[in-house]
């Protein structure tokens, strides 16, 4: 079973990569963004509290965020594997994933991170705010505090996956072919 975890900041191209080795491998895509903007989107009880947060670019607190990734992954007992793309976020996500994958005699086989200057990352989120409808990529003030929160918590965990051998950090610069072809330079 190959469960990749996919890193980097907001418009680092997670969700295109994601979408390549989805195919490429037959795995089942779990981001995390996109199922807290969905219950958004639905008015559950979960979109509500997860609104909370990510309207102010803040994360989604860690106990919500696992609840939330288990029942996901349950839904796909056959799955070759996973993407966990926005996930996980923090260190204690991190463990909590590792503990919960090898109740599934499976683990992480490698976080994979993109890498992409501050600038560029700012320019590719305010274009993707022009056509995808979300609050949270429409201003310049809020992606930047996004990028502190990223960089303030969750880019600490790549150290989670270098002290296993499992961190990957990949230039996440060129065209969508090339950045594929690295991802998967390193993941064969």
């Amino acid at each position: 079973m190959k469960n990749i975890v996919l890193f980097g900041p907001p418009g680092a191209g997670k969700g295109t990569q994601a979408g390549f080795l989805r195919d490429y491998y037959d795995l089942i895509h779990i981001s995390t963004g996109e199922i807290f903007r969905e219950n958004m989107k639905l008015g559950t009880d979960l979109g509500k509290l997860a609104k909370k947060y990510i309207d102010h670019g803040n994360l989604v607190p860690d106990k919500v965020t696992i609840e939330i990734l288990k029942e996901e992954v349950e839904k796909y007992p056959d799955a070759n594997g996973f993407i966990f793309d926005g996930f996980p976020r923090t260190p204690l996500q991190a463990k909590a994933l590792d503990i919960y994958l090898a109740g599934k005699n499976t683990g992480v086989t490698g976080m994979i991170a993109l890498e992409v200057p501050e600038k560029l990352l700012v320019e590719r989120v305010l274009l993707r705010g022009k056509t995808s409808d979300r609050p949270d990529d429409f201003n310049e003030e809020l992606i930047r505090h996004r990028f502190e929160e990223y960089y303030k918590k969750t880019e600490i965990v790549k150290d989670y996956y270098q002290k296993q051998n499992k961190y990957f950090g990949i230039n996440g610069v060129g065209s969508i072919e090339e950045i594929s072809s690295r991802i998967l330079a390193v993941l064969e």
